[in-house]
C-alpha cells in the first residue's frame, strides 16, 4: 500500500484562511487472496484506519472525517476505486457533522468506481446540517456491468432530539448512479431554510431523509424488500422502493437517525446473501 500527500502539498500549506482543503483516494485489490487497500492518497485530515476483516477475504475499512467537523469554506473529496473480484465494505465510525458556516460554502464530493465483477457496499453514518450550514455536496457512482453496490445516505436537518430546526442556511446535494455509463439515477436534495422539510411534496416537516441504492436486482428482490418496509414496527417510516432496471432505490423519511439506520440495517442484512454471495457481517464500530 502507498500513502503520500498529494501533488507535492504538506499538510501544514492545506489549512488556509477559507477552510481545510481535505481528499483521500483509496484503492482496493485482490493481493494474497484477500481485498487490500493498494493505495492511499491523502490531503488534509481525511484518513483511513487498519483494514479489517471479520469475514475473511472481505476488507472493511473505516473512514474519519475531521473530528472537528465541516465548517464553511472548507472543501472535501473522497475517492473509491475498486477494481475486478474485489470487495469493500466502508463505513464511518460516527456521523459527519457540518457546521453553521458564517455565509462561507463548503463542498464535500464523493467519487466510488466499482469494475466489472467487484464489489462495495459504502455504509456511512448520518450527514448532519446544523442550522445556517451552507453546502454543495455531490456523490457520483460509477459503476461497471457486472459490478456490485449496496450503498446509502442518511441526511438530517439540524437535531431532531433537541427540538432544534434547519430555519437557515442552504444545501445543495446531488446524488448519480451510473452502469457503464449510462445514468441510471439522478436526484437532487436542495432546501433553502426549512422551506423543503416542511413542504408537503418535499420532507412534510420530517428532518430525516435517507436513500438506499442495490444493484444488481430483480423483482422478487423489491418484493422482498417491500415486505420487510410493510412491518409493523416502522410505521413511523415514510418509505418506498422503485426498481430501475438493475437498480432498486428504497427512500425513507422519519423522526430520528436510529428508526431509519435499523431499517436500512433491516434491509441490507436481508438483501446482501443474493446481491453480494455473504451473509450480513456487522462492521465491529457499530457496536460501539
Amino acid at each position: 500500500m502507498t500513502d503520500m500527500h498529494l501533488s507535492g502539498i504538506t499538510p501544514k500549506d492545506t489549512e488556509q484562511a477559507e477552510g481545510w482543503r481535505a481528499r483521500i483516494a483509496l484503492s482496493f485489490g485482490v493481493r494474497r487472496e484477500k481485498t487490500r487497500v493498494i493505495a492511499s492518497q491523502r490531503l488534509g485530515p481525511l484518513s483511513v484506519q487498519r483494514a479489517f476483516y471479520p469475514e475473511g477475504p472481505v476488507c472493511h475499512s473505516y473512514l474519519l472525517h475531521p473530528p472537528g467537523g465541516v465548517v464553511g469554506g472548507d472543501r472535501l473529496e473522497v475517492k473509491v476505486d475498486v477494481e475486478a473480484h474485489a470487495h469493500a465494505l466502508i463505513t464511518t465510525p460516527g456521523a459527519t457533522k457540518f457546521y453553521r458556516s458564517g455565509g462561507r460554502l463548503a463542498t464535500y464530493q464523493q467519487i466510488l468506481n466499482v469494475d466489472a465483477q467487484g464489489a462495495l457496499e459504502w455504509l456511512p453514518q448520518e450527514n448532519i446540517f446544523f442550522p445556517d450550514s451552507q453546502l454543495r455536496m455531490q456523490t457520483h457512482i460509477h459503476l461497471s456491468q457486472g459490478a456490485r453496490f449496496i450503498g446509502w445516505e442518511m441526511q438530517c436537518l439540524g437535531r431532531p432530539v433537541i427540538q432544534e430546526h434547519f430555519d437557515q442556511g442552504q444545501i445543495r446535494a446531488s446524488l448519480q448512479l451510473n452502469l457503464d455509463g449510462k445514468p441510471l439515477l439522478i436526484e437532487h436534495f436542495n432546501t433553502d431554510a426549512d422551506h423543503l422539510q416542511r413542504a408537503r411534496a418535499g420532507l412534510r416537516n420530517y428532518p430525516m431523509q435517507a436513500t438506499l441504492l442495490i444493484t444488481p436486482a430483480d423483482d422478487a428482490l423489491l418484493e422482498q424488500i417491500r415486505d420487510i418496509l410493510q412491518q409493523p414496527g416502522h410505521m413511523d417510516i415514510l418509505s418506498g422502493a422503485t426498481r430501475l432496471e438493475q437498480l432498486i432505490v428504497v427512500r425513507l423519511l422519519g423522526p430520528q437517525t436510529e428508526p431509519l439506520l435499523q431499517l436500512m440495517t433491516a434491509i441490507w442484512q436481508a438483501v446482501r446473501p443474493q446481491v453480494m454471495g455473504r451473509s450480513a457481517c456487522l462492521p465491529r464500530i457499530w457496536a460501539t
